[in-house]
């Protein structure tokens, strides 16, 4: 009698600290072995040549949500999702997303049932807070983080942002629960005076959208929000940093404890500011905002990957097609500040920082495992995923590493209807998903039904540690 569900035997497995070959057992959904595997499976799979990596953790992806601007997302859970297994990623964290005047138990109530039907990943919500005002907030977010939504999201800028006295009540709210407070950390008034006298002057077209989001925007905010961190000793997550002197000021804050951690996303390790500069409207394809930088930033943001002070790298995928729907949805003529913002992502993220890190050894192979899945997973407190060790859920991705592919104008598996990476030729390409020991994605092809992912508990705080860290720190500053 077999003694496993499956083996996958003699692959190069990587996790955060191992590269080494190995065999992994597979039992009822869960790792039960690493190493050397005597036993028998009902299902083996030989993988000498091949990479063995864990699925990968997006905690930062848009999914069924409606913008600020009123405009739902393109893609749907199941399609999104679908879309994220093909591409190597097995868990997503995405929003519920408080309308203005909505109760935050009825937004979360509204998302989880969209994701229960159609999700095909594990998948967990950020709670996104844009009006602390209705009577019931406080005691809903409260409520919700009990029940194991364990990460909040505000916004410093655009028309869904908090005060900052707000912003401190969410704070102390999160410290007292046990959350983490995630962060779109820009000026508002820096971007508003200067989108508006760029408006006014005629510089209207996509590549105008790069000018209006200054990176002293950025800069500003995240030194602010280091500040209000410090200041509460509650743990913070800043999400997408672009430009190297915030990734300086988040390097400073972490090395004197202060709890602040942060992300960045592949278009801005990629990409600059004049992907946005193409004929007519095309350049609306790759807004997104904070707005791609420089490639000096982009150095900056791999030096901040390398040593630590940058530890996730997420999609951010925010899908809107290039039709009236959603990116030309004011027009043939709009201007920049009437296009919606944001790139699909969730598909290609982990083959792009496959190409780069393993392939091209931009950082050690082991780098794209803690990146990718394994720091994801920890600090937003998603227990046994992005690891490759007994006890932990089996999400494996196994990876040709020597397949080239080269982007497709339209070649992904959302609704978004186009590839921002298109032509862009990447090495390393995955040839197989498992979703807690299932088979979920084959040559490309999603095995997995609408309502096949779960919901993923959240009990405590993923940096639990890290938070005794931080008062013992902010105790001993008075």
């Amino acid at each position: 009698m077999a003694e496993f569900d499956l083996i996958l035997r003699g692959a190069r497995v990587l996790t955060s600290t191992t590269d080494s070959t190995a065999d992994i057992a597979v039992k009822e959904g869960r790792i039960a072995a690493v190493g050397d595997v005597a036993g028998k499976a009902t299902t083996e799979m030989e993988c000498t040549d091949k990479v063995v990596s864990p699925g990968g953790v997006d905690v930062h992806c848009h999914i069924e949500q409606m913008s600020g601007m009123g405009l739902m997302n393109a893609d749907t859970f199941e399609t999104a999702t679908r879309s994220a297994l093909v591409g190597g990623t097995t868990t997503v964290v995405s929003f519920a997303a408080q309308a203005k005047g909505q109760s935050l138990a009825q937004a979360m109530t509204d998302y989880a049932v969209r994701a229960t039907v159609g999700a095909m990943t594990d998948y967990a919500f950020h709670i996104i807070v844009s009006d602390f005002e209705p009577p019931l907030t406080e005691q809903e977010l409260r409520s919700l983080i009990r029940d194991g939504h364990r990460s909040i999201k505000v916004f410093t800028t655009y028309n869904i942002k908090l005060d900052d006295q707000s912003i401190c009540d969410v704070l102390s709210i999160a410290k007292e629960e046990g959350a983490l407070v995630c962060i779109h950390a820009e000026n508002d008034g820096l971007i508003s005076w200067t989108k508006n006298r760029l408006l006014a002057a005629g510089k209207n077209h996509p590549r105008h959208h790069a000018l209006s989001h200054p990176r002293l925007a950025e800069i500003e905010a995240v030194n602010r929000l280091i500040s209000f961190a410090e200041f509460f000793a509650t743990p913070v997550m800043l999400f997408h940093i672009s430009t190297a002197e915030a990734v300086s000021a988040i390097r400073s804050a972490k090395a004197r404890g202060v709890p602040v951690w942060a992300e960045t996303c592949p278009h801005y390790l990629f990409m600059d500011k004049s992907e946005l500069d193409r004929p007519g409207l095309e350049g609306a394809k790759w807004m997104c905002s904070p707005p791609q930088r420089t490639v000096p930033d982009q150095d900056a943001l791999w030096d901040g990957l390398g040593d630590g002070t940058l530890s996730v790298i997420s999609s951010d995928h925010a899908p809107y097609r290039y039709d009236n729907s959603g990116k030309l949805s004011a027009g043939p003529d709009a201007t920049f500040a009437e296009i919606a913002n944001g790139l699909p992502g969730l598909e290609t993220r982990m083959p792009l920082m496959f190409d780069a890190i393993v392939s091209n050894d931009r950082l050690a192979a082991t780098d794209f495992a803690r990146l990718t899945a394994s720091e994801p997973a920890r600090i937003h407190g998603l227990a046994d995923k992005g690891n490759i060790a007994e006890g932990f859920q089996a999400d494996l991705v196994v990876w040709d590493p020597f397949r080239k592919v080269t982007f497709d104008a339209n070649d992904l598996n959302d609704n978004v209807g186009y590839n921002p990476w298109v032509d862009r030729t990447v090495t390393g390409w995955p040839e197989m998903v498992f979703l807690r020991g299932e088979l979920v994605v084959e040559d490309g092809k999603c095995r997995a039904k609408p309502g096949h992912g779960k919901w993923i508990d959240r009990p405590r705080p993923g940096l639990s540690s890290d938070i005794e860290a931080a008062k013992e720190y902010r105790e001993a500053s008075g």
